[in-house]
């Protein structure tokens, strides 16, 4: 953790002052899972259109609209490249729970502490042709999550993955070109922020993207609940643990996106690369025929004066999967998926929904279904989802760039994934070698506090009940400490 450590202190010395009374930047890009789709990931982010993330955001939304136009801040002129950079810290222990009997990839029923590093350079630049520009984010990630990130399938910590390397890593997180095509609507001022140089754009566009980046940093954005560097941290509530997105272990992937904004409807499509096996670190070079894809279909409105935004997103996986079903009946006593592998198809559907109540309170919503038939590839192991939580800024209480979160999740599982694990089945997250099912149930409790401009801690408190589906064991608390700088 040494050098993550000098990269926290480097990018201390070098973070810009900031007013006081400004909502802080957000460091969402990179951490799909964990990694940062700043977005995690594994790892990572947040919309790859920054402007996006406004509407009803306490980070922005009506409140800073209305200040810009009333003259309050001026329009940032357009710049060439955009420069900043993140280091967050998470640790993390659960208390003893009750716990008869342990399996492969069960949690540990005694009292454990756990932590993670990464530290990430955020670059981007606009290219000498209109509408293009690229993005390259080096990324260094070490430590690993409790139990090395199993026994839960909504895990804990979003800055953890799985990839089984404690010391410090470094890797490229993205690598992709961008290009926007103004469709006209009038124009808008975008400002400097994570891989988005200061612009002037048309309102409706019609924008690309291709390279290395999380499915997540442009599909199932939503601005109250996506960086477990600044938010929840909870797996199931930083995305929509039912869409089984296309990753590597650490969150990332190739592929290409599309997305069509026309006033308050915007269309995004995106086909990623899937992992050559379960959560691996590899993607499957036979793409397309192995590869996932997502339509999402949004939708901006108002709700008694308030901006509101809802999001559906239908998905399909195909990969070298194995059957739930098929892996039972070969091997009743103890069913392997992985020895029943084949090329196979994965659908789903999500919801996502958030609604800004106040000028300091947002609200966001998410469902989330999957066929459950085929092995969970990529996220995480949950086949149904229903999450519900609050975001508030501390201006009641005179700290306006604080952050407080709560929220509940209930994740599910389908009919032949609990038979597999009831079997004696292990996924690559779950598997207590034998399942008393019920639905995991979580709660998440979350105070972010600026220490100074572009520094925060965090206090984070989370409580399971029926941890990996298995009502024999917990119920038991989780509490953490996350450490954030961006600049």
């Amino acid at each position: 953790m040494r050098l993550v450590t000098l990269l926290l202190l480097g990018l201390l010395a070098a973070s810009p002052p900031v007013q006081a009374d400004d909502p802080p930047a957000r460091a969402t890009e990179g951490s799909p899972k964990a990694g940062e789709p700043g977005k995690p990931p594994p790892p990572v982010p947040t919309p790859a259109d920054p402007a996006r993330a406004t509407e009803g955001s306490p980070e922005g939304g009506a409140g800073a609209k209305a200040a810009v136009a009333a003259g309050a801040k001026e329009p940032e002129k357009p710049t060439l490249f955009s420069i900043h950079g993140q280091a967050t810290t998470v640790t993390q222990g659960n208390t003893p729970f009750r716990s008869p009997y342990t399996g492969l990839n069960s949690l540990d029923p005694t009292a454990n502490l756990a932590s993670t590093a990464t530290a990430t350079l955020f670059l981007a630049g606009r290219l000498p042709w209109q509408g293009g520009e690229f993005v390259f984010n080096p990324e260094i990630a070490g430590g690993s999550g409790l139990s090395g990130t199993t026994g839960l399938a909504g895990f804990p910590n979003g800055e953890a993955t799985r990839a089984g390397l404690p010391s410090p890593t470094p890797y490229v997180a993205r690598a992709l070109y961008r290009q926007v095509f103004g469709l006209g609507g009038g124009s808008e001022d975008v400002p400097d922020g994570v891989n988005q140089p200061a612009t002037t754009r048309d309102k409706d566009r019609l924008s690309f993207q291709v390279g290395k980046f999380a499915a997540v940093d442009v599909i199932g954005d939503n601005p109250y609940s996506n960086d477990p560097r600044t938010q929840f941290l909870n797996w199931g509530l930083m995305f929509n643990g039912a869409w089984d997105f296309p990753a590597n272990v650490r969150g990332y992937t190739y592929g290409g996106t599309a997305e069509l904004v026309l006033g308050d409807w915007t269309f995004t499509y995106g086909i990623f690369g899937m992992p050559s096996v379960a959560n691996g670190a590899s993607i499957d070079p036979r793409f397309p025929r192995a590869s996932g894809q997502a339509l999402e279909i949004e939708r901006g409105f108002k709700l008694r004066d308030r901006p509101a935004r809802l999001r559906v997103v239908p998905y399909i996986n195909y990969a070298n999967m194995g059957d739930y079903r098929l892996a039972v009946a070969t091997n009743p006593t103890a069913p392997d998926i992985t020895a029943v592998r084949a090329d196979r198809v994965k659908y789903g559907l999500f919801v996502n929904y958030e609604q800004e109540l106040s000028d300091d309170v947002g609200l966001f919503a998410r469902l989330g279904f999957n066929d459950g038939a085929t092995e969970t590839y990529a996220y995480t192991e949950i086949d149904r989802l229903a999450a519900l939580g609050l975001n508030v800024k501390g201006t009641a209480w005179g700290r306006p760039a604080d952050r407080v979160g709560v929220a509940g999740l209930v994740n599910g599982l389908s009919g032949a994934h609990r038979d597999y694990l009831a079997a004696g089945g292990v996924g690559f997250i779950v598997g207590d070698g034998r399942l008393n099912y019920a639905p995991e149930v979580i709660g998440e409790l979350f105070y972010n506090v600026q220490l100074r401009p572009g520094l925060f801690l965090t206090f984070d408190l989370q409580g399971v009940v029926n941890p990996a589906y298995n009502r024999d064991r917990g119920p038991l608390a989780i509490g953490g400490v996350r450490f954030h700088l961006e600049y």
